[in-house]
């Protein structure tokens, strides 16, 4: 999401809203219907809260009423309330106060899934799959993790008492950790993926991302990188401003970024870059996915109109709206569209139309056919209304129902903390490969964890045999219709043989990830990335780079 605040204080959270439809000299007749709506709400809020037959809760009565007003504008107008606030603080700045871990929910157990480097809790000796049992004496089994969250957070310098329960361990660990004031790292990981190759993967865009990509791309240069892959995939955006200034490592001083174009015309605003570059010249590569959106779209975008970058991977989400936060009574705001952003080609991306609803109320993606052509700097066509196009596309590799369910079970997850605590010696990454031992380990463990699953393919059988038991003929059908639901059930019991590289794969990653978190798991998976791999191939040939570039 993009993000631009600013202060001014209003009043009733529906007058602003209704008030926002408007320009501020539009005819009286404007005004009337905005008393006329405000005072239908009141009477009929009074009358329901007064005769309805059962008790209601006024406060998320309005709640809901807000929610579903604002859900006919787009998804990204929300109500934030008072207590949600620090929430919303969090994902627009990335700080917190607390001890420094993720945490979350595998096969009903509250765990840690990721200890963020140099913080309280990994300095503790914290470790990924830790169990969390109590928190300052308070048991947090069965805890939903936005409670157990707050339990943990706290204002900085202060203690907590964190118990734990850690696999193959019979005795459960206590740590007393001082909170900190975290500050989550935009950049998970940059190292070197072939020799003169830098890499980075940029997670978010909240304050700081831009130093960090700063600092991050000045190291790798240190160690004699003369290419970039910069990593967008699953990105979802953040800081409007944060995004400028990234684009702004890679082009000139004063050249247009973004524009935001929106009703009320003051607000209309051009963002320029106000520094000197770091890098000019640099051969980059940006990877995209269906995922990165708003703040990734505007760095990806920008940079392909200036033929300044080569995207690859698949199409972008499509996410050209504005976010504006706007202070509302009672400690409470409001997040609302705003504008639409237009990057310098004048496309603008955004690929859902919410202005025109259907009548059941869903929206529709622009068609290809009616998507606007731009041009690049160098010529190149680009289209408006729909997410950005990759120079190259590659497609993603969809894991198998097996797979898909292993990793949704928590099971790849709980196998790797089972893994690492029967071998805690760090491995060698760049050798590590699990044996066939060990996945045959890993098979017999599932078995004993009782996994079972279901693919699409049986479903869509159950549902036909459902189907045709209804029919007068089922008893002509029922034994072909059994035959070949056996056929599909043996077909799956091979599952775990047949794509064993594909779990195997998985499980070595999460095993890295549990031994030395995102650099570990990167030494594993960047590897083996088809996405990345293409990416290699296409910064290391100088003519293909500029073939790819060139509007021929």
């Amino acid at each position: 999401m993009i993000y631009m605040k600013r202060k001014i204080k209003w009043g009733l959270i529906l007058l602003i809203l209704l008030i926002a439809g408007f320009a501020f000299r539009k005819p009286a007749e404007k005004y009337f219907e905005i008393a006329k709506s405000l005072d239908i709400f009141a009477t009929l809020f009074k009358e329901v809260n007064a005769y309805y037959v059962d008790e209601v809760d006024p406060k998320k009565l309005v709640k809901k009423g807000i929610d579903g007003m604002l859900g006919s504008l787009d998804p990204y107008t929300d109500y934030i309330p008072e207590d949600e606030l620090e929430s919303f603080h969090i994902t627009t700045t990335g700080q917190y106060g607390g001890i420094g871990a993720l945490i979350g929910i595998v096969n009903n157990k509250v765990v840690i899934t990721h200890p963020y480097k140099s913080f309280p809790a990994y300095n503790a000796g914290i470790k990924v799959g830790d169990e969390l049992i109590a928190v300052d004496g308070q048991s947090v089994k069965g805890n939903p993790t936005t409670d157990v969250s707050i339990l943990l957070k706290g204002k900085p310098k202060t203690e907590v008492e964190v118990k734990v329960k850690r696999y193959g361990q019979k005795d459960e660990i206590t740590f007393k950790i001082k909170r900190e004031r975290i500050s989550i790292s935009n950049v998970v990981y940059s190292g070197i993926v072939e020799p003169e190759i830098g890499y980075i993967k940029l997670d978010d865009f909240t304050s700081g991302a831009s130093r960090e990509m700063y600092d991050a791309i000045s190291e790798l240069k240190e160690r004699h990188v003369t290419k970039l892959i910069l990593d967008l995939r699953d990105n979802p955006g953040g800081l409007l401003q944060e995004a400028v200034n990234i684009v702004n490592l890679f082009i000139p001083k004063g050249i247009e970024v973004v524009s935001t174009k929106g009703k009320v015309e003051e607000w209309n605003k051009t963002y320029t870059t106000l520094n000197a570059p770091l890098d000019l010249e640099i051969p980059l590569v940006i990877l995209t996915s269906e995922n990165s959106a708003s703040a990734s779209e505007i760095v990806a975008g920008c940079l392909q109109d200036y033929d300044r970058a080569i995207l690859i991977g698949r199409r972008t989400f499509g996410k050209g709206l504005v976010q504006t936060t706007r202070p509302l009574a009672y400690n409470s705001q409001l997040k609302v569209t705003t504008a639409r952003y237009y990057i310098p080609s004048g496309r603008c991306i955004q690929a859902l139309d919410y202005a025109h609803r259907k009548d059941d109320g869903t929206v529709e993606k622009f068609a290809d056919s009616l998507r606007a052509e731009f041009k690049t700097k160098h010529g190149r066509k680009v289209f408006d209304g729909g997410g950005l196009d990759p120079d190259v596309s590659v497609e993603d590799d969809f894991y198998s129902s097996a797979s898909a369910a292993l990793l949704s079970s928590g099971l790849i997850f709980e196998y790797a903390s089972k893994y690492c605590a029967e071998n805690p010696e760090h491995p060698d990454l760049n050798l590590f490969k699990l044996s066939n031992k060990d996945y045959d380990d890993f098979m017999s463990w599932t078995r004993e964890q009782k996994f079972a699953y279901s693919t699409p393919l049986e479903k869509s059988m159950e549902q036909l045999i459902k189907s045709a038991k209804k029919d007068k003929h089922y008893t002509e059908l029922e034994v072909p219709l059994n035959t070949l639901r056996s056929k599909i059930q043996n077909s799956k019991s091979s599952d775990f043989i047949h794509f064993k590289n594909e779990i195997t794969e998985l499980l070595e990653q999460q095993i890295a990830f549990h031994y030395g978190l995102a650099e570990a798991q990167a030494q594993i998976s960047l590897k083996r990335d088809h996405t990345v791999m293409e990416a290699k191939k296409i910064v290391s040939d100088p003519a293909l780079y500029k073939k790819i570039l060139s509007a021929n």
